[in-house]
């Protein structure tokens, strides 16, 4: 007789018990599993107990449950610390200037920056500016050497209208004389302001937009 056949009188309990808890939770903690165990004991038919090398492989199984509880619950425990660790480090950086790999930043009295790296040289870079929407403001051409560049932008669409504020995303697209893509990345520069870890994610505030602290590649100042 196994776990799986214990009386319908147990069945019947579980299935009540199971139908007025699974709004909370469906799964199995080491008191239901050893509650099985002894309802399989306590249910077997005389004349055909449960075979002694089975119900050992069973109580193996508990065993193995419930202490694959403890390091889950031990590993939780853990990630919690590195997460109270990870915010602390990121305190020491407000009031800083870093730089962190992104696209997106603000335009603040008329000036939004960025930092854009080409892996190698390119014949041809375009540089285009969109607002939070993923519209179109801004396109200009950019250096084309190998290693890294600056851009900054002073809030003025191509059309000539001063935009005030906004946050904004640069895309850099790059080719070189065969046409073939060149590797682009992206950055941010800007004054930490304050952090965040509600989500459960170290943010970092840089010119008002919200970085993950793992994105952090230099502190400048």
């Amino acid at each position: 007789m196994s776990v799986s056949t214990v009386s319908s009188s147990s069945a019947t309990t579980a299935a009540a018990t199971s139908s007025s808890t699974s709004a909370s939770t469906t799964a199995l903690d080491s008191s239901d599993f050893l509650n099985l165990l002894v309802d399989e004991l306590e249910n077997q038919d005389p004349l055909s107990p449960t075979d002694s090398s089975q119900f050992m492989s069973q109580m193996m199984s508990y065993a193995s449950f419930s202490e694959q509880q403890s390091i889950n619950s031990e590993l939780s425990s853990l990630v919690s610390s590195l997460s109270g660790v990870t915010t602390s480090s990121a305190i020491g950086y407000i009031g800083h200037t870093v730089e962190a790999t992104g696209d997106t930043t603000s335009l603040s009295d008329d000036s939004a920056s960025w930092g854009y790296s080409l892996d190698s040289d390119a014949s041809s870079v375009t540089l285009t500016v969109k607002d939070s929407s993923g519209n179109t403001v801004y396109t200009t051409t950019g250096d084309t050497s190998s290693g890294s560049h600056s851009f900054t932008w002073d809030g003025t669409t191509s059309s000539g209208t001063q935009l005030t504020s906004g946050d904004y995303t640069l895309s850099v697209t790059a080719t070189d004389a065969s046409g073939n893509a060149v590797t682009t990345g992206t950055t941010i520069s800007g004054t930490v302001t304050g952090i965040d870890s509600s989500s459960g994610t170290t943010m970092l505030d840089i010119n008002g937009v919200s970085v993950p602290f793992d994105d952090i590649v230099a502190v400048t100042s």
